[in-house]
C-alpha cells in the first residue's frame, strides 16, 4: 500500500487577472495565523513588484506556506496571463491540486481557459471558488454552470468534473459552501482543500528525485533551484549529481536549503518527499534539470517551457537626446542587465546581431517584452526598442505563425465596428452571445500580428466601454499578406528646439498632438498621429512674430487640447516598421529611425521599389 503524507497538501492557485487569487491567498494567509497580532502585512502581499502592485498583475510565480490545524499547505500563486504561460506550465508540475478562482460576475475568462487547460493536462484535481460572491450582480449558478461548460470542452475526466464548488468573498475574508449565506471565515476553504487534494505520495526512504521548476536569483549565494522533491530526502551537506538537460552530470554539495512559511523562506536542514523548497549550491542550474544521489543518477521527464512568440530590436540609445537622464547607457551595461534577467526567465531569448549595440529579444508577447523595458527603465537604463514582430515558425514544412484567441466584450451598439475591424486582420469568428446586461460577447481566432497595435483602436471604436482579452492558442499556417498596423501617418518634428503652444494650436487640424507646450524635440522625433495615411514633417518649435501693430481686436483667449500621452505600451503598440521607441527613466519618446527627412524619403524609395520587384 502506498504511504501518503497526510500532512502536506501542495497546490497552485489560478484565475483570470483581477479575479482576486492574490487578495484570496492574503486571507488565506491572515486568518491561518501566521503573521504575529501587531505585524503590518500589506495588502496583496504577494505581489512583490512596484508593476505586479501598480497594474493588479501576478508576473512572477511566489511560493508561501501555511499551516492549518495539524497541515502544511503549500500554495503556488500563478500569474493569469498567458505572456507568463511559461511559468503555468512548471507550476503544474509541482502541485496535486489547483484552486480555480471565477468572479462570481464576470465568469470564466481566456486567460482562466488557459491556465486550467495546462492543470486538466497534468491530471489535476480542481477545487472552484466562486469569489466576489457580495457583487450586487453576482450570479454563481450561473458561473458554475459556465465552469462546467469550460471544464467539459478542455475534456476534464469524470473525476475533474465532480468538482466542489466554495463561494467566497476574499475582500471580507468570508468563504462558505453555500452560495446564499458566508461563514464568518474561510474555514470552509481550508477544510476543502485537505479533503479533495491529494496528498503526496511518502516515499522519503528512497533514492532522491528533486527537479527545478523555476529559478530566483541572490547576489549573494548566486543562483536558486525552486522545485519540488519527488523522492527521497534532501540533507544539507548532502553529495549530490545535477542531471543536465544536454545529458551531461555534475556533482556538488547542497549548501543551503530553504523551506517556505508565510511569505518567508527559513534555513532548513532536511527536505523530505512532496515538499517544495529552494536549493542554493548549484551555479549552473537550469529549469528542468534534476537532482538525485551520485549512485543512482535517474532523471524525471523534462519540463517544456513555452517558445516565444514575439521578437523586437534593442538598441544603445543613439538619439540626440541620450545620455542626459540614465545610469546605464553603454552596450556592455545593456548586455550585463540582459544575461541577469535570463539567469531567471527561462522564456526569454536573447541573441546577438552582428552589430554590438544591437540585440533581438524574443519572449512570450507584447506584455511580457515591455514589463522587462519597463523594470530597466526604472533601473536607469537608457535604450531604443523596435516594432515587435511576430516569430514563424516550419511545422512539418509549412511556414506557421501564432494564433491567438480573443474575446471581446462589447455593448451590442459598436458591436458591427469591432467585428469588422477584426476581420480586416484576419480574425475568424468563433462565437458570439448576447449577455443578460445588455453586452454582447465575441470570440475571435486572430493571428497574432493582427493584434500588435489593436487594443488601442479597439478601445476608441468601443468608446472606452469595451473589454478585450486574448490568449495564445497555438501556431497555425502563416496568412498571406500584411495584416493590421497603424493606419496613419505621424506628425514628424523638423527641427530641434521646444515645443511651443502657438506651433501646436496651428496643427491641431493636421492629426492628434502627442507634446505638452515647452517639451524638447529633435529632428526627427514623432510628435503626433497625422489624420491622413502619410507622414507629415512639421515645424513644431515655431514662434508667433510680434509686430509693434496694435491690433484693434486683440488676440482672443483660445483653448488648446490636451496631448495625447502614450504610455511605454501604447508608444510599443503605435510605432511602425521605420519607427523606435526612446526609453530612459523619465521620457518615453518616439522617433523615427532615420532622423534627416531627406535620407528617409530615398529609404522609403528603395523599400517601396523593392516591394514592388517582390510583387
Amino acid at each position: 500500500m502506498t504511504n501518503l503524507r497526510e500532512d502536506v497538501r501542495n497546490i497552485a492557485i489560478i484565475a483570470h487577472v483581477d479575479h482576486g487569487k492574490t487578495t484570496l491567498v492574503d486571507e488565506l494567509l491572515k486568518q491561518s495565523g501566521i503573521f504575529r497580532e501587531n505585524e503590518h502585512v500589506d495588502e496583496r502581499a504577494m505581489d512583490s513588484n512596484d508593476i505586479e502592485r501598480e497594474r493588479g498583475i501576478t508576473i512572477l510565480a511566489k511560493n508561501t506556506a501555511i499551516n492549518y490545524k495539524d497541515n502544511r499547505i503549500n500554495i503556488l500563486d500563478t500569474p493569469g496571463h498567458a505572456d507568463f504561460g511559461g511559468e503555468v506550465e512548471r507550476i503544474m508540475k509541482m502541485v496535486d491540486g489547483v484552486i480555480l478562482v471565477v468572479d462570481a460576475y464576470e465568469g470564466t475568462m481566456p486567460q482562466t481557459r488557459f491556465v486550467l487547460k495546462k492543470a486538466l493536462e497534468q491530471n489535476l484535481k480542481p477545487v472552484v471558488v466562486v469569489n466576489k460572491i457580495d457583487k450586487p450582480e453576482a450570479r454563481p449558478e450561473g458561473v458554475v454552470d459556465e465552469v462546467l461548460d469550460l471544464f467539459i470542452e478542455l475534456e476534464a475526466n469524470d473525476e475533474q468534473l465532480d468538482f466542489p464548488v466554495v463561494y467566497a468573498s476574499a475582500v471580507n475574508g468570508t468563504a462558505s459552501l453555500d452560495s446564499e449565506k458566508q461563514d464568518e471565515n474561510m474555514q470552509s476553504l481550508y477544510e476543502t482543500i485537505i479533503d479533495y487534494v491529494p496528498a503526496p505520495i511518502d516515499n522519503r526512504d528512497e533514492p532522491l528525485q528533486f527537479q527545478i521548476a523555476l529559478l530566483d536569483y541572490n547576489d549573494y549565494v548566486g543562483r536558486i533551484g525552486v522545485g519540488r522533491v519527488f523522492r527521497g530526502t534532501m540533507r544539507v551537506g548532502d553529495s549530490v549529481s545535477l542531471l543536465k538537460l544536454d545529458g551531461s552530470v555534475k556533482n556538488f554539495r547542497v549548501s543551503k536549503i530553504f523551506g517556505y512559511f508565510g511569505l518567508k523562506r527559513e534555513e532548513i536542514e532536511e527536505a523530505h518527499a512532496g515538499d517544495l523548497i529552494a536549493v542554493s549550491g548549484m551555479e549552473d542550474i537550469n529549469v528542468g534539470e534534476t537532482v538525485t544521489p551520485s549512485d543512482h543518477q535517474e532523471a524525471l521527464p523534462v519540463l517544456r517551457i513555452d517558445e516565444p512568440t514575439l521578437e523586437m530590436t534593442f538598441k544603445v540609445n543613439n538619439s540626440p537626446f541620450a545620455g542626459r537622464e540614465g545610469d546605464f547607457v553603454t552596450s556592455r551595461q545593456i548586455q550585463e542587465r540582459l544575461d541577469e534577467q535570463l539567469e531567471t526567465d527561462v522564456s526569454l531569448k536573447v541573441t546577438q546581431t552582428e552589430s554590438p549595440d544591437r540585440w533581438i529579444v524574443a519572449g512570450r508577447g507584447e506584455l511580457h517584452l515591455s514589463i522587462l523595458i519597463e523594470n530597466m527603465r526604472r533601473e536607469g537604463y537608457e535604450l531604443q526598442v523596435s516594432k515587435p514582430q511576430v516569430i514563424l515558425r516550419e511545422i512539418d514544412g509549412v511556414q506557421c505563425e501564432p494564433f491567438e484567441r480573443v474575446q471581446c466584450e462589447v455593448p451590442q451598439e459598436y458591436t458591427g465596428a469591432v467585428i469588422e475591424s477584426l476581420g480586416q486582420r484576419k480574425g475568424e469568428m468563433l462565437d458570439m452571445v448576447t449577455t443578460d446586461n445588455g453586452l454582447t460577447r465575441i470570440i475571435f481566432m486572430v493571428p497574432a500580428r493582427g493584434l500588435i497595435g489593436y487594443t488601442t483602436e479597439f478601445m476608441s471604436q468601443t468608446h472606452g466601454y469595451g473589454i478585450i482579452n486574448h490568449t495564445f492558442e497555438e501556431f497555425k499556417p502563416r496568412v498571406k499578406g500584411r495584416i493590421g498596423g497603424r493606419r496613419n501617418g505621424a506628425l514628424v518634428s523638423m527641427d530641434k528646439g521646444q515645443a511651443s503652444a502657438y506651433a501646436i494650436m496651428g496643427l491641431e487640424d493636421r492629426g492628434t498632438n502627442f507634446m505638452e507646450p515647452g517639451t524638447e524635440v529633435y529632428e526627427g522625433m514623432i510628435v503626433g498621429e497625422h489624420n491622413r495615411e502619410n507622414d507629415l514633417t512639421v515645424n513644431i518649435t515655431k514662434e508667433k512674430h510680434q509686430t509693434n501693430v496694435r491690433s484693434a481686436t486683440k488676440d482672443q483667449t483660445v483653448t488648446m487640447k490636451r496631448p495625447r500621452k502614450l504610455t511605454l505600451e501604447e508608444a510599443l503598440q503605435f510605432i511602425n516598421d521605420d519607427e523606435l521607441v526612446e526609453v530612459t527613466p523619465q521620457t518615453i519618446r518616439i522617433r523615427k529611425t532615420i532622423l534627416e527627412k531627406s535620407a528617409r524619403e530615398k529609404e522609403a524609395k528603395r523599400i517601396k521599389q523593392l516591394m514592388q520587384e517582390e510583387d
